[in-house]
């Protein structure tokens, strides 16, 4: 098994209805739920929503203790219409605006917002890296 793979994302959230209700908004439907997690098939790996109470008791830490980290989440999309539906959708739903989709330098185009518990969602056209049909992403070999 290759050991350069991530299986489970967990993020932690306060409120875990208030949670539940955003990413439905978005379109996501949970695999599983309990009174204490939502987790989210997607491609190959799936992503958890724990409360922080929780989560913190699960790592043998204070809450204050998992902080919120320099970390982005990504959605790369085919074009920039579907980004900019995306980051629409995603303001509609309850998002804090970052940064407007824009041009960027590397030739792309990007916008950011945080979910209700100020988790970083990036939403993305990257014309280097081309999308399968079912929106996975596998970066092209350098060459």
């Amino acid at each position: 098994m290759t050991p350069q793979r991530v299986t489970l994302i967990t993020l932690g959230v306060r409120d875990l209805a208030r949670s539940r209700a955003f990413y439905a908004a978005l379109g996501w439907t949970p695999a599983e739920e309990t009174a204490t997690i939502a987790v989210y098939q997607m491609h190959g790996m799936a992503l958890g929503l724990f409360g922080l109470e929780d989560l913190a008791a699960d790592q043998a830490r204070d809450v204050a203790q998992l902080g919120t980290g320099a970390m982005t989440l990504a959605q790369n999309f085919p074009t920039e219409a579907e980004v900019d539906a995306a980051y629409g959708k995603a303001l509609a739903a309850g998002a804090t605006p970052l940064k407007r989709p824009e041009k960027v330098f590397w030739g792309g185009y990007s916008g950011y917002y945080t979910d209700p518990d100020g988790h970083v969602w990036e939403v993305a056209m990257n014309p280097f890296w081309p999308l399968a049909e079912d929106g996975t992403l596998t970066v092209p070999e350098a060459e």
